[in-house]
């Protein structure tokens, strides 16, 4: 890095930053005064003491970012943590250089880390090589009592950029002339002090808002005709006006002529608790989202510009030929659609490669990816629109958030890309290549509750996928058994799954190798009832979509039932759930001894489970105790089960419904009455009497 690639104001506070310790008063050592210690923080291994990050944006979007934080270790755990410091980036869209380390020893000393620790290297990767880096610092050995700090500059943002060039053009938005940032103020480690500033051109809007908490805040204006410039990191009181007088010394008056100084920081932020199967805690934690951005809609009309300036999307005559082959004689519209997706899924696989320009939010032309035959979800996104375009259709991509919500400020919240299409009614429909090989679904309805972002030539807002009804999910799994008087139970087992159920179950199989299918349903049986046997069975082929997938295991179980002379001990076969693995049930895997919920909860897609199952029994034998089997009737959630014995037959039927993917914490006594009370059941036995 060169200083004269930085602005004035950064350089000077720079320069500050490497004036010798001698010539200056290092203020880490006042907070280091403060007592912090593991009975202060019980469970902490480290404590940041402050965490100050200043951004300087210039009219081209180009920031310039001086990150200063300082870390006291509580723990020999702590201490093994902090012996590596590493910082990410990416070259086509960002610089970093490491400014100091320092440690500040607890005997009072203080040791410089020399650039000859710190090291550049190509970060780790898996499925998507575009060249990512990490500059690694090597700090040493570390004690409870020590403290690490560092000083880190960056230019640029964390996305890949479009275009690779020498000069700082590169490290400018991919949207120029904006900026947009996310920045979370939750820690998974005790934080004393947070502060983010922006130092923004005046000419230029910044909207913001801060979501699930609050933060204190301050807007400095510094307009043209007032000649001041300062940097002054140490400033006095009188220079100082509140609220920024409370301010570490070391953040200062961040100010130049002609910007807006915009402030936002919190004091004692504990430790982020999460919850198991919550939503992300993006979703519920404080955060602060910052854009010059007007709305989604310019962002929208963005998007679709950017590629098709780029040419993402032109029809190649090899492209034109593999689609008009795929679709020889087919001429119903969705059956068209749903072949070019299905195509893309299977036979374009999943692998990132840095391909130069085109990176980021640019697509990359069909004609690469058709060419390479891989790519990453954009990609796969860009082939269907060229191939729906090559066959007649008007299509465009579209960009979503896997994982967590997008709010309303429209900073960049986008870590996926999809399709869309333009039905002969008029209206879009969704496709998601990447998520659906092996899926009978268009779309992944592991997406419902969503929103997206289509770049569309009249621009768009953010929308979100409706909720999939659960019986589009259903599982149904029938028994019919006859239970021998010395306790043996032989019978046949049917499974059919449909939608995510239907994709999930087939995963047991094709996530493992084929040598071992046969032993699946065996290995289930086997671990709830060890003398269990599986005599016959039906799997067919898990990479065929064309119906839903069902399969049939005939069995044998000895010493199912206990008996004792008079009576019969067991529990129905599919009341236990003996394929209860998360392909067959995942929300058996749902943690249920919470009583209450602080955040929302997600599950994997709605469901619909339902169970039939019939038994002979031995003759003569009459109910003397059946389980309960309670209702719980709810619009979340709902079981409900019956449970009889007549003409020689136990009859047990449950259906338990889920319905929806994403849930509000208040929904969680009602999610959890309906999973209990199938749980409940796994554990109830039948009562027989001779």
């Amino acid at each position: 890095m060169k200083l004269r690639t930085i602005s004035a104001a950064l350089a000077a506070l720079l320069m500050f930053s490497l004036t010798p310790l001698s010539a200056q008063h290092d203020h880490n050592l006042d907070h280091l005064r403060k007592a912090v210690s593991t009975a202060e923080y019980p469970g902490a291994d480290v404590v940041v003491l402050y965490d100050s990050t200043d951004v300087d944006v210039q009219d081209s979007g180009l920031s310039y970012v001086h990150m200063h934080k300082l870390t006291k270790i509580l723990t020999e755990k702590g201490a093994r943590e902090m012996r590596n410091v590493t910082f990410d980036y990416d070259p086509l869209s960002a610089d970093v250089e490491v400014l100091h380390v320092r440690v500040y020893r607890k005997d009072g000393s203080v040791y410089t880390v020399p650039s000859s620790d710190i090291h550049d290297y190509a970060a780790p990767a898996r499925a998507i090589y575009w060249g990512a880096r990490q500059k690694l610092v090597s700090v040493g050995w570390l004690e409870p009592g020590d403290a690490v700090e560092t000083l880190i500059f960056r230019k640029g943002f964390t996305y890949a950029l479009l275009q690779d060039q020498d000069d700082d053009s590169r490290f400018v938005p991919p949207m120029k002339g904006h900026y947009y940032e996310i920045v979370e103020f939750w820690s998974s480690v005790p934080v004393l002090e947070k502060v983010f500033r922006v130092l923004m051109p005046e000419d230029k809007p910044l909207q913001y808002e801060v979501y699930n908490g609050a933060l204190t805040s301050y807007v400095h204006f510094h307009p043209r005709h007032d000649h001041r410039f300062t940097v002054d990191v140490n400033p006095s009181a009188a220079q100082h006006p509140t609220p920024q007088e409370e301010l570490h010394p070391t953040h200062g008056m961040f100010t130049r002529e002609g910007k807006v100084t915009y402030c936002w920081y919190a004091r004692d932020i504990p430790v982020f608790q999460s919850e198991p199967d919550m939503v992300a805690a993006s979703d519920v934690a404080t955060k602060l989202l910052l854009s010059t951005s007007p709305d989604w809609y310019a962002k929208s009309t963005w998007f679709y510009g950017v590629n098709e300036d780029f040419g993402a999307f032109d029809v190649t005559p090899e492209v034109q030929a593999m689609t008009d082959a795929l679709l020889e004689g087919v001429t119903d519209e969705l059956e068209k659609i749903s072949i070019i997706n299905h195509w893309v899924a299977e036979e374009i696989r999943y692998s990132g490669i840095s391909m130069g320009e085109g990176e980021g939010y640019t697509l990359h032309p069909g004609e690469m990816t058709f060419a390479d035959r891989c790519g990453v979800c954009k990609d796969m996104a860009g082939m269907v629109v060229t191939m729906l375009r090559a066959a007649g259709f008007e299509s465009y991509a579209a960009m979503t958030m896997a994982g967590s919500r997008i709010d309303r400020i429209p900073a960049d919240q986008f870590n996926h890309s999809v399709t869309v299409v333009k039905r002969s009614n008029g209206h879009w429909m969704l496709l998601d290549p990447t998520w659906i090989p092996g899926v009978r679904e268009e779309w992944s309805s592991a997406e419902q509750q969503q929103e997206y972002l289509m770049g569309l030539p009249q621009g768009a807002d953010v929308m979100t996928t409706p909720i999939s009804p659960a019986e589009n999910h259903y599982m149904r799994m029938k028994n019919d058994a006859t239970l021998d008087a010395d306790g043996t139970l032989t019978g046949v087992v049917e499974i059919q799954a449909e939608g995510q159920s239907d994709a999930l179950m087939r995963r047991a199989f094709t996530r493992s190798y084929k040598s071992g299918w046969e032993n699946t349903y065996s290995a289930m049986l086997t671990a709830v009832y060890p003398l269990a046997e599986v005599t016959r069975q039906h799997i067919p082929d898990p990479n065929d979509i064309s119906n839903p997938f069902s399969v049939r295991i005939e069995y044998r179980i000895p010493a199912f039932a206990k008996y004792t002379g008079d009576a019969w001990h067991f529990i129905p076969l599919l009341a236990r759930n003996p394929f209860g693995d998360f392909f067959h049930a995942p929300e058996l895997g749902t943690r249920s001894n919470m009583e209450t919920r602080k955040y929302g909860f997600r599950q994997r897609c709605s469901r619909l489970v339902d169970v039939q199952e019939s038994i002979i029994l031995p003759d003569g034998a009459r109910a003397r105790k059946l389980p309960e089997t309670p209702t719980h009737a709810g619009d979340a959630a709902s079981f409900r089960s019956m449970m009889s014995v007549e003409n020689g037959k136990l009859h047990f039927t449950a259906t338990h419904r889920m319905e929806k993917r994403i849930y509000e914490a208040e929904e969680w006594p009602e999610f959890r009455r309906a999973l209990l009370a199938r749980k409940t059941l796994a554990e109830s036995p039948v009562i027989l009497s001779k």
